[in-house]
């Protein structure tokens, strides 16, 4: 039994008669009338009644009926959700991502995919970098924000471009003697209690600031440690020490605190998006293409890897 033939039965009760019937099919009476006895005996009943008056369901066509209009809604919608899903308008999208991500790119590239896609279901999950690349590479997330490129097994399988650029900044209480300082040097903030992310959450940043301060340094040693950038601005406020972290802290203002750049500017790991380089359902090419709008700088790296946007996004 094929959906023509729920098509037809239905056609045929509607018009009561064969050649009418056929005439709003658009094919010949002698085919429907064939297809019509065809489905009557894989059914193993007689559906219409035929009489001088006209044709009409008999008690078991009018139960088929029923069915066959339930039938072909369904399989109507059907293929509506297939054709939404291939072009990444449904489904579900899990993005791992560093705090900092909070405050540039992820409000602005959420609140557009949110808008352009709003029946795809995001699962966001807050994670270090280590954790997010062993995930991608386990097929629990389809995309990642990272500092720094991923490393480790699986890194070799990924996709990974650079969509931000940080250096080092210092947070400080507004009660502190560098408030008001347009700078702090690393000489000053070896003499200065520090507030640090986690080094086995991020090895990159540790790396770099004991590259910066010193690998013996006290100050980094004796660091109390942050959870995430908000907690550093956080403990900064409460004058707990000197906080040190991405420049993309400035983005998030806090009252009573003060930041200032230090001296020598330092580059801290970029902020990476990264996703697998063998597996893209169509909603992560959808928020690759958000990306590419929200990061113009980002859309020719991507390009390299996967082509130009009209080859990727049909429909999108």
């Amino acid at each position: 039994m094929e959906a023509r033939h729920l098509r037809y039965a239905l056609a045929l009760a509607e018009h009561e008669h064969f050649g009418r019937a056929a005439d709003a099919l658009g094919i010949a009476q002698p085919p429907l009338s064939k297809q019509i006895a065809d489905l009557e005996r894989e059914v193993g009943t007689r559906l219409f009644d035929r009489t001088r008056r006209g044709v009409f369901p008999t008690a078991a066509g009018t139960a088929f009926l029923t069915r066959a209009r339930s039938a072909l809604k369904e399989m109507t919608a059907a293929s509506v959700d297939a054709a939404r899903a291939a072009r990444g308008e449904t489904g579900r999208l899990r993005l791992g991502f560093v705090a900092s991500a909070l405050l540039d790119p992820l409000p602005d590239v959420l609140g557009r995919f949110g808008r352009e896609r709003p029946d795809v279901r995001l699962e966001l999950h807050e994670m270090a970098t280590s954790r997010s690349t062993a995930a991608l590479a386990a097929g629990e997330l389809e995309v990642a924000i990272t500092l720094g490129r991923p490393r480790g097994a699986g890194a070799e399988q990924l996709v990974s471009v650079p969509i931000g650029h940080d250096h080092l900044v210092a947070v400080v209480s507004s009660t502190h003697p560098y408030a008001g300082q347009p700078s702090v040097s690393v000489d000053q903030l070896r003499q200065q209690s520090l507030i640090v992310a986690p080094g086995a959450d991020e090895p990159t940043v540790l790396a770099g600031l004991s590259t910066l301060l010193g690998k013996e340094s006290p100050a980094l040693s004796g660091a109390t440690v942050a959870r995430d950038i908000h907690t550093i601005v956080g403990l900064a406020a409460c004058d707990v020490g000197v906080g040190l972290g991405p420049s993309r802290m400035l983005a998030a203002p806090r009252r009573g605190t003060w930041f200032c750049e230090v001296t020598p500017r330092t580059p801290l790991p970029d902020l990476v998006l990264s996703f697998s380089a063998r597996d893209r359902p169509p909603v992560l090419n959808a928020f690759l293409d958000v990306i590419r709008k929200n990061c113009p700088d980002v859309g020719a790296a991507l390009d390299r890897w996967l082509g130009p946007r009209e080859d990727r996004f049909d429909g999108a």
